[in-house]
This record gives C-alpha cells, sequence and structure tokens, in this order.
C-alpha cells in the first residue's frame, strides 16, 4: 500500500511563494495555496501565472487548491510553509483560529517579527504553542528569480529533529535544487535576517561609489560579526563558512536581485529611507531586521560595528558618507 503524502500548503503569495511552490510542483501532485487578496488568486486562475510576482513562471492551476482564507488553508494541510515578509507575519495570523500544534511549520521568512523582536520559530513556539521539533527553517543562497529560471540553487532544511529535516529536504529536491539539513535552527534563522542589513550596508557602499576592494573587506568583517552574535545568542558547533551562511550573505550582498542590495543602493545615492521603499514596491527586510538585531543587542553588547553604523544611517538619519568613512576605519 502507497504511504499517504502530506498535504502542503503555501503560505504567501509574494515572489519567494511562487518559487516555493515551483520548487514543490516538481515532486508533488497538488498544494493548497494561501493568498491573501481574493483578487490575486482570480488573476492567477485566469492567467495560470501570479500576476505581481514571477509572472513568467507558468503554472498548471489544476495542482492547485487556492484560498483567501488561512483557517481553511491550515486545516487541510499537514505542512504549512510560510513565506510572508516578517512585518506582515502577525497581521496574516490574527485571523487564524483553527490549531497549529500538530503541523509542521517550514519558514522561509528571513526576518525577525517586529515588536517582539523575536525570531520565527521562537514566535510559533511561544504564541502558538508548536513544539521545536515541528518547526524547520528554510535557507541558503536561492534567489527566487534564479528558481523561475531553474538555475542551480541550493537549500538547507534546519529542524531540531533531523528525521523531519530530510522529510521536508526531499520535498524540496529536484534536478536543479539542491538540499542539506542541519539542526542550527537559531544560528541560520539570525544569519538569514542579518546577511539583508549587510546586503543593505553593501548597497549603501555601492550607492556612495565605494569600489570592490573595500566591499569584500566589508564583508569579510560582517561574517565575522556575524559569527560573534550568534555565538553569544546560542553558543553552536555552527561553521559559517557553510553555504547557508557564507553563501547566502554573498548572494544577497552582491546580486542584482537582492531588493536589500538595491535598497542600500538608494540610500547611498541620496534617497530618503521613506522615497526609497516607495520606489521599491517589495519589502527590504534587512530595513526592519537592523531595528530588531540592534535592540537585541542591547542584551548581548556584541561588538558589532557594521550593525550600528546602518542602523545609524537608516533610523538616526545620519549621514551615509559620513558614516561609511568612521566605518572604514574600524574595519580590518
Amino acid at each position: 500500500m502507497e504511504e499517504k503524502r502530506p498535504r502542503i500548503a503555501i503560505m504567501g503569495g509574494g515572489s519567494w511563494a511562487t518559487a516555493i511552490a515551483k520548487i514543490i510542483l516538481k515532486s508533488e501532485n497538488e498544494i493548497i495555496w494561501y493568498m491573501r487578496r481574493k483578487e490575486q488568486i482570480e488573476d492567477f486562475k485566469r492567467e495560470g501565472r501570479n500576476p505581481f510576482y514571477l509572472s513568467g513562471v507558468i503554472f498548471d492551476i489544476n495542482r492547485i487548491t487556492f484560498t483567501d482564507k488561512i483557517n481553511q488553508a491550515v486545516k487541510k494541510a499537514d505542512i504549512l510553509f510560510f513565506a510572508t515578509p516578517s512585518p506582515f507575519l502577525k497581521q496574516h495570523l490574527k485571523k487564524l483560529r483553527s490549531n497549529l500544534e500538530n503541523k509542521i511549520i517550514v519558514s522561509s521568512i528571513k526576518g525577525i517579527v517586529p515588536d517582539e523582536n523575536m525570531i520565527i520559530s521562537e514566535y510559533f513556539q511561544k504564541f502558538y504553542h508548536v513544539p521545536a521539533e515541528n518547526i524547520a527553517v528554510l535557507a541558503g543562497p536561492c534567489h527566487a528569480e534564479e528558481v523561475a529560471l531553474e538555475k542551480k540553487s541550493y537549500l538547507t532544511v534546519a529542524c531540531s529533529s533531523r528525521e523531519k529535516a530530510k522529510s521536508i529536504a526531499s520535498i524540496l529536491s529536484n534536478n536543479f535544487v539542491k538540499t542539506y539539513t542541519s539542526d542550527d535552527v537559531v544560528g541560520i534563522e539570525y544569519s538569514s535576517v542579518m546577511k539583508n542589513i549587510y546586503a543593505i550596508t553593501m548597497g549603501i557602499c555601492h550607492g556612495l561609489k565605494y569600489g570592490d576592494n573595500f566591499q569584500a573587506v566589508l564583508l569579510s568583517n560582517a561574517i565575522q560579526e556575524m559569527n560573534r552574535f550568534c555565538n553569544a545568542v546560542q553558543p553552536f558547533h555552527r561553521n559559517l563558512q557553510e553555504s547557508v551562511y557564507l553563501g547566502d550573505l554573498l548572494v544577497t550582498a552582491y546580486s542584482r536581485f537582492s531588493r536589500n542590495r538595491s535598497f542600500g543602493t538608494m540610500i547611498g545615492k541620496g534617497y530618503s529611507v521613506k522615497t526609497a521603499q516607495m520606489e521599491m514596491e517589495m519589502i527590504a527586510e534587512g530595513y526592519y531586521g537592523t531595528k530588531c538585531i540592534y535592540e537585541i543587542n542591547e542584551k548581548y553588547q556584541v561588538t558589532m560595528p557594521i550593525l550600528d553604523a546602518t542602523y545609524r544611517i537608516l533610523y538616526q538619519r545620519a549621514s551615509p558618507s559620513v558614516v561609511m568613512r568612521s566605518l572604514a576605519e574600524k574595519l580590518e
């Protein structure tokens, strides 16, 4: 008798949610897909593609059960892949009445829940009583735009249960996605947040016309800063040279697809934060992450000159050129 496949729901309607849906439909026959906006679902059904994100990816809509009702998606699914911007997660979950305790949560949200200053796994544990072994984190150098083009990509699934990590990884593995597993949930979540911050800093430098030499030094200092912070928050046998940490940092800091780098470049060129956000039309997670990590670090007091510099520019309206000149003297 064939083993019953878990029912999978994608929670979110953006570019990363669309990329995950494409990946999963390579190995699964069908998915449930929750999107908040009913008109987005109607357009998707009519056109066979996401009208707003990665519109070049064509889907067989007969394999997708769409819903704009979060409770309906949660009730029907066994595994929930969350891919909403972190600032909107609480808003999405406000309507939730269904129990999450027996569900497997896979977070591909590379951000922190604002106000709570909690990583996503901790948030689901504290407020929705999901056991740690039922929460996985998805990360790695894997731009949604490259997934759309089926370019070789790499994903790491982190979960305290190695068995569940392997099971989720098998769902995501295909001819263009290579998967790995890890049990460093906390470290991977924090590094996923921080790489977005450093990508903004890199963008600011690019906008200020700093050269490749300086940007290389900045990134080598950034990985050290990330390591100090992760070890302070949770000492662990992690190796930050692995692709899920360093690879993700590099692609986010350098790639033309990186919205955080693009956001930073605008700031470096003289745009205000508000104007840059309006121009972007997409969420630059690193903007919110900067404030959250800065506030969390008030407790740990880790030496983080790059984070501090980025915070001053984004939240204290300090001059990018003045702050970067000062930072340049502190880098090694």
